[in-house]
């Protein structure tokens, strides 16, 4: 299965109440789990810098990994990007053919 990377600005109200985070987080991933069924979370990190959080996931495909940014950014995310990811073994087979 693909492995994407989401990486998730919240926006300013969001931001504003940070003791509202752990609520929200819960209530996040069950969004993604009733509309995203395929969708599995291999690590979530909370980021200073940019970004606020940054996810590593497998999605079946990249219309899910849209899906999972659109759930994102309708549950208070000023930004939420889904990147693909790729084994780097795998990149170095793909080098080999260029």
């Amino acid at each position: 299965m693909p492995t994407f990377v989401l990486l998730t600005r919240l926006g300013e109200a969001e931001r504003k109440r940070p003791k509202l985070r752990a609520a929200k987080g819960k209530k996040w991933i069950q969004a993604i789990h009733k509309r995203c069924p395929g969708v599995k979370f291999l690590c979530h990190f909370a980021m200073l810098g940019p970004y606020d959080f940054l996810d590593i996931y497998e999605a079946p495909d990249a219309e899910t990994a849209a899906k999972v940014s659109l759930i994102s950014m309708a549950g208070g995310a000023a930004t939420a990007e889904s990147w693909t990811l790729i084994p780097y073994e795998r990149f170095l087979g793909l080098a080999k053919q260029v």
